[in-house]
């Protein structure tokens, strides 16, 4: 942030006044400049990420690291691993097909992920105090390689994983004291609503952007018939003379100029619409990574209080003969209610953070989504205007010739 400085007429610069405010605490980071390292399958994209902050626990207002698409992965998994509760925003998937994983389209979609990744990561209240993230952005290159060398084998469920806990939370443990079963499933309406809301959520951003897709590739189909095209009546034209062959060789130039707009709308509604898109399918299944985790803790909550129970039973058993181990099992009752506190705490935690994470998800959806939409309208009015235009154009000379 540049801040400009009064002077007074003697060119000293003036002191500031009492009343002024500091500048408000930012940190923001651009992930840019892709640059393709080493060659065959050692191959990969790095980029230089620029963080500009005036919080007093980074090393100076602005930091130039490189990075690779491992080290954003390793971010999301330390976060991931410790802020329970909180969505942790998603990262693009890594493409596996090695014609796609260089070209220049490719990797301008990831590089616009990534930076959509960590800003987002920046930008939230909690996050953006996490030291991992200020490893992330101020390391050098071998302390990030270390840190990511470490943490093999240490934070080995990764967040795809998770799902698996997700399906398997419909297990049933028994209930000895009523003597029948239950599902471990919280009884919260809204919760169970919110959940059914994420699923049909996933669903309905699929399928939209599944024809997202199918409109950009009818773009570019279009664009490349268009310009095909034009090229075949511009050939034409050079046969003929006098005012037919002029309005061939128009036609196709006009052609030729449209399916260049429609190649660059293509782009454009693919990166601002299609990926805005796809990027929310991301973000849903993230979200459902964490549901997964509040249902695993849930259910170790329950496991335990169902325990604490049969050994209180136990105990009560022990009481009535006098057993000469009931000390013991006293001494391991209290053990294990202390242990129990624990569980709790940790479930109201992330009770409490999905609470506020699902009101900041709700707000962020509205923004982004209408943004993507907005895109998409406006572009394909651009669109049709230039088409429009462009064919009024010519109405006339072709009129005349009709007519002639």
């Amino acid at each position: 942030m540049i801040t400009t400085q009064q002077r007074s007429p003697t060119g000293l610069q003036s002191p500031r006044s009492p009343n002024s405010q500091p500048p408000p605490p930012f940190l923001s980071v651009s992930v840019t400049d892709p640059a393709k390292m080493g060659n065959g399958v050692q191959a990969y994209i790095s980029y230089k990420v620029i963080t500009k902050t005036n919080l007093p626990e980074y090393q100076g207002s602005e930091k130039i690291v490189i990075r690779r698409y491992t080290d954003f992965v390793w971010l999301r998994d330390r976060l991931f691993e410790k802020y329970k509760g909180i969505f942790i925003p998603p990262l693009p998937e890594k493409s596996t097909v090695e014609k796609f994983r260089f070209s220049a389209e490719f990797i301008e979609m990831r590089r616009q992920a990534l930076d959509t990744f960590v800003n987002r990561i920046a930008s939230h209240h909690e996050l953006q105090q996490s030291e991992d993230l200020r490893i992330f952005l101020e390391a050098d290159e071998q302390t990030m390689e270390r840190a990511r060398s470490q943490d093999i084998g240490i934070f080995k469920k990764k967040p795809s994983d998770l799902m698996q806990i997700f399906w398997g939370v419909q297990s049933k443990v028994t209930d000895v004291v009523l003597g029948k079963e239950k599902p471990v499933e919280e009884s919260n309406p809204e919760y169970e609503k919110f959940k059914n809301y994420i699923f049909e959520l996933e669903d309905h951003l699929a399928e939209a952007q599944k024809h997202a897709y199918r409109l950009v590739k009818r773009h570019r189909e279009l664009g490349q018939s268009l310009a095909d095209f034009g090229k075949a009546v511009k050939l034409l034209g050079a046969c003929e003379r006098d005012a037919l062959g002029t309005a061939f060789s128009e036609l196709g130039a006009k052609s030729e100029t449209l399916s260049i707009k429609l190649q660059r709308e293509a782009h454009h509604l693919l990166m601002n619409f299609e990926e805005p898109l796809k990027d929310y399918v991301r973000s849903v299944q993230s979200i459902k990574g964490t549901i997964a985790e509040r249902a695993n803790a849930f259910k170790h909550q329950c496991e335990l209080a169902e325990t604490i129970k049969l050994k209180e039973i136990d105990l009560n058993k022990m009481r009535l003969i006098r057993s000469e181990k009931l000390f013991d099992a006293e001494h391991e009752y209290e053990e294990l209610k202390a242990d129990s506190q624990e569980p709790t705490r940790r479930f109201e935690t992330i009770v409490k953070l999905m609470n506020e994470e699902i009101v900041r998800f709700q707000e962020q959806k509205t923004q982004d989504m209408g943004r993507a939409f907005h895109e998409f309208a406006k572009g394909q009015a651009r669109l049709s205007n230039a088409i429009a235009d462009a064919w009024r154009s010519l109405l006339p000379k072709l009129e005349s010739l009709s007519v002639s």
